[in-house]
């Protein structure tokens, strides 16, 4: 099989190639294309994983032709450009053009009703596509169809995502992910799911304080834009099931919370507006990714060896056999050697685990979620492969 990762030189789309790599995997792939505008990452990343199926492309998503000649003939085809570049859709449309399964991991939501719009057409030319097949979008998506399939009855489902680092605290800010991905879940408002519909909500609003198990803790959990929201509730299996309530809540580590707020108070969540600097016009996310990478490099010898925890989980309230009950389910990942090549093992492992299980499978053409198209008991299995944790509980 080939698989073209656009934007395979990239932080996620590395960790994919990694993965894809092992000897986790349940397809035979005899060639991965890395696209990538970064040449020097490419040659970096083949060189350093040395293994003669890959195939360096370089590529110009702003350009049809090129963008088609990296998708063409692929098995299937991993979207890990950036979201907020703005080439998600041109991406989608080619895939469905060269009639190519797609997957990608999502952003914030800021195209899913735009891609699930497509269903029928992606349906009539026999296209696959998955949308948001990461970590959050993407296993969340299938924790919540674990909590639905609990219940006969549902009331609502709370999906919640919350990380802490261990060890010595860090003086210097370095991102989760990028800076523009966290500066908008601070910074604008999110789409959730009350009284049965969608409504919008401000910023940082939806404060909710939650006891975890160490190393969490006492956690504050806020909304945030994301696209579970916009599609769990509708989908097949969950909605007629009556359910009123459904939200996304997001808790990053406690001290690099308080700076990300800080940075939003400070007007940079308004990332995409220009300021004039002594008469040259400059994007302030821009002049922040710049002050941040050069602060990180600087000091790059003052930053500690953190561990990272992440739990994701999701809590759905309803009936089981006509009594009340509710269904918990929840993935725990925490450091191990087996992550220490990648720079998010969760988001890159989820979207190898996604593009596998389709792969692997009889393909189901149209636009789906993954709550849609994956099978749980199928898809927990390749996370406890990779060591992810998972339980499950219902009272």
């Amino acid at each position: 099989m080939i698989i073209s990762i656009l934007g395979g030189a990239g932080l996620m789309g590395a960790g994919i190639v990694r993965d894809l790599l092992s000897d986790r995997t349940i397809i035979d792939i005899t060639r991965i294309r890395i696209c990538d505008a970064a040449r020097s990452r490419m040659e970096e990343l083949k060189a350093e994983l040395g293994d003669e199926r890959l195939e360096l492309v370089d590529l110009d998503v702003g350009k049809a032709d090129v963008l088609s000649n990296a998708i063409a003939g692929a098995d299937i085809c991993i979207n890990c450009v950036p979201t907020l570049l703005g080439f998600q859709m041109a991406i989608f449309e080619a895939a469905l053009a060269a009639k190519v399964p797609y997957i990608d991991l999502g952003g914030l939501g800021t195209y899913t009703v735009k891609q699930m719009a497509e269903h029928e057409r992606f349906k009539a030319a026999g296209v696959t596509a998955v949308i948001g097949a990461g970590a959050d979008p993407g296993m969340s998506n299938v924790i919540c169809r674990a909590v639905a399939d609990q219940l006969d009855e549902i009331d609502s489902i709370k999906l919640y995502w919350a990380a802490e680092l261990v060890g010595e605290e860090n003086p210097v800010l370095v991102p989760p992910y990028s800076v523009s991905t966290v500066l908008a879940e601070y910074a604008h408002e999110s789409t959730q799911f009350y009284d049965g519909k969608h409504v919008t909500c401000p910023p940082m609003s939806g404060r909710e304080y939650l006891d975890l198990p160490e190393p969490w803790g006492h956690c504050e959990f806020m909304h945030s834009p994301h696209s579970e929201q916009l599609t769990v509730p509708l989908a097949d299996g969950i909605r007629e099931k009556g359910i009123k309530e459904f939200s996304w809540k997001l808790h990053l580590p406690h001290r690099e919370h308080e700076a990300w707020v800080g940075l939003v108070k400070a007007g940079f969540g308004d990332f995409n507006d220009p300021v004039v600097v002594n008469g040259v016009e400059v994007k302030p996310l821009d002049v922040l990714n710049k002050v941040i990478n050069r602060n990180i490099e600087r000091n790059r010898d003052k930053i500690p060896a953190q561990d990272s925890h992440e739990i994701h989980f999701a809590i759905g309230i309803g009936r089981k056999d006509g009594k009340p009950a509710t269904a918990r389910v929840e993935v725990v990942v925490v450091p191990d050697p087996m992550y220490g090549p990648y720079v998010d093992a969760c988001t890159s492992m989820n979207g190898s685990i996604a593009a596998q299980l389709i792969l692997a499978g009889e393909k189901k053409p149209g636009v789906w979620a993954p709550e849609e198209y994956f099978d749980v008991p199928a898809y927990f299995r390749e996370l406890e492969k990779r060591k992810f944790r998972i339980s499950s509980s219902l009272t």
